[in-house]
């Protein structure tokens, strides 16, 4: 059921612990405004929605109940539980009632100890789980919302259903079977210590609960456009020729355009193909030379068809033989007013504040300290933390708060601390006030790009 993207739904979609507390907190036999009788059956009976619907086991008609919350640190969601009271059948499942998002989403996170088997997973019915060490993979089915242990039990149970009868039907397929069944019970049980879990989700509406502090070894998350068979899947474009056809001429505009001569005083405006829906859509770009640096291009896409924007900054020129490492001892306010350049590849930490930045967050930016360090804050304060959250843990409140207090007292410069900049394409930039001379409170660095780097940038595939 999406929802008009613009659309305020926040009194629609009210957190599971304000829910909770709205019933709980309805006295029995109380009498409203207009002396009606109110009760917390009839404040749930206001919250919770029934429909009469067909139970698909028995085909008599059972009751499905509908409940509108939001998870505060992630989106909102419609979670719906039917019964039959003929058959006795029951079932839960939950659904994104937000928009497909623009990209598809790629969560991975590493289980080292009991305690992260807690970790909370939304699972939306388009999305794929995956357990690599055990080469086992689940795929897209019903949503749920559930933890990482539960996951591990559905498996354990669904797997274990069978074998009785498959031990005889089939041998080889029980003995497999089995083995892979003692392998997850030992990662419940807590005997196989590091395992990763990877969840995968085209529509980018599911998401695996992220703990402040966290480095990017352990939780990280990579945003990608959708192929054209995931966005048929979604329904977001048709299998025809009309398709194909529109990503064929735009594509042959674009490199029209691309041969047209580009000045630094022009905004050039050329047909490309919308990473989202794949019809074509403008995209506008500017070169700008950054002083003691080099030309970057500036990008821009809007498509009308589904609303896709983005702005991208690009960097021209050879790859060079070494990564850049920039480090910054912020020390005085004036400082958050440098220019900054983190290209895709750049990936970005402060130590003293526990912030790790994989490459690929935020993407391509070009703007000042402050700004970068202010998207990151209100990217983390409205999209992942949330102090009305009722899963989380007055401890776990507590380490949120004291993060993003910090990294506002960095912000406004009522704190020092050590930025760091490492880019293995070199394609990152920040401003050197004391230009030509060298700054003294920067330093800047080669480094030897690692093997796994160059395999992720395609480097080792280049044939020189």
């Amino acid at each position: 059921m999406p929802l008009l993207p613009d659309a305020d739904n926040s009194n629609l979609f009210q957190p599971l612990g304000s829910t909770v507390e709205a019933i709980t907190s309805a006295p029995e036999g109380t009498n409203d405004e207009q002396g009606v009788l109110n009760t917390q059956a009839d404040q749930e009976s206001q919250l919770v929605q029934e429909i009469e619907s067909l139970c698909m086991n028995c085909r008599e008609n059972g009751t499905t109940r509908l409940l509108l919350t939001r998870i505060p640190y992630f989106r909102e969601i419609v979670l719906m539980s039917f019964s039959c009271p003929h058959c006795g059948f029951r079932n839960s499942e939950i659904q994104p009632a937000s928009e497909i998002q623009e990209k598809g989403s790629r969560y991975r996170f590493l289980i080292e100890s009991k305690e992260d088997l807690n970790r909370q997973i939304v699972k939306s019915e388009s999305c794929d789980c995956a357990f690599p060490s055990i080469s086992l993979e689940i795929p897209h089915q019903r949503g749920q919302l559930t933890t990482i242990e539960g996951l591990l039990t559905e498996v354990v149970e669904d797997l274990s259903q069978s074998q009785p009868v498959r031990k005889y039907s089939d041998p080889e397929a029980f003995q497999k079977i089995e083995a892979v069944v003692a392998k997850a019970q030992d990662m419940m049980d807590g005997k196989v210590f590091p395992f990763q879990v990877v969840v995968d989700d085209p529509a980018g509406n599911s998401w695996i609960e992220l703990s402040p502090g966290e480095s990017h070894e352990k939780w990280s998350k990579t945003e990608y456009f959708r192929t054209l068979s995931q966005n048929q899947a979604l329904g977001l474009v048709n299998a025809d020729e009309d398709t194909q056809d529109g990503e064929h001429e735009g594509a042959q505009e674009a490199d029209r355009q691309q041969t047209l001569p580009i000045s630094n005083d022009e905004i050039h405006t050329f047909q490309a193909t919308c990473p989202s829906c794949l019809r074509r859509c403008d995209t506008h770009m500017k070169l700008v030379d950054i002083p003691h640096f080099k030309e970057v291009v500036i990008m821009s896409t809007v498509c009308d068809n589904c609303g896709y924007k983005s702005n991208e900054v690009k960097t021209g020129g050879e790859i060079p033989p070494k990564g850049k490492r920039i480090t910054l001892r912020v020390d005085d306010p004036e400082d958050m007013a440098r220019d900054i350049l983190k290209s895709e590849t750049c990936a970005l930490t402060i130590p003293e504040l526990n912030l790790d930045l994989t490459a690929g967050t935020l993407g391509g930016r070009f703007t000042t300290l402050e700004g970068l360090l202010r998207e990151v804050f209100e990217q983390l304060d409205t999209r992942v933390f949330s102090e009305t959250s009722d899963s989380m843990d007055p401890e776990r409140i507590e380490r949120w708060s004291t993060f993003l207090q910090g990294l506002q007292d960095a912000i406004e410069g009522k704190r020092t601390f050590t930025l760091v900049l490492d880019d293995p394409l070199a394609a990152s930039y920040l401003q050197n006030v004391y230009a030509p001379d060298p700054d003294p409170n920067m330093t800047i660095e080669e480094v030897e790009r690692t093997e796994e780097q160059n395999e992720d940038l395609g480097l080792n595939e280049i044939n020189v």
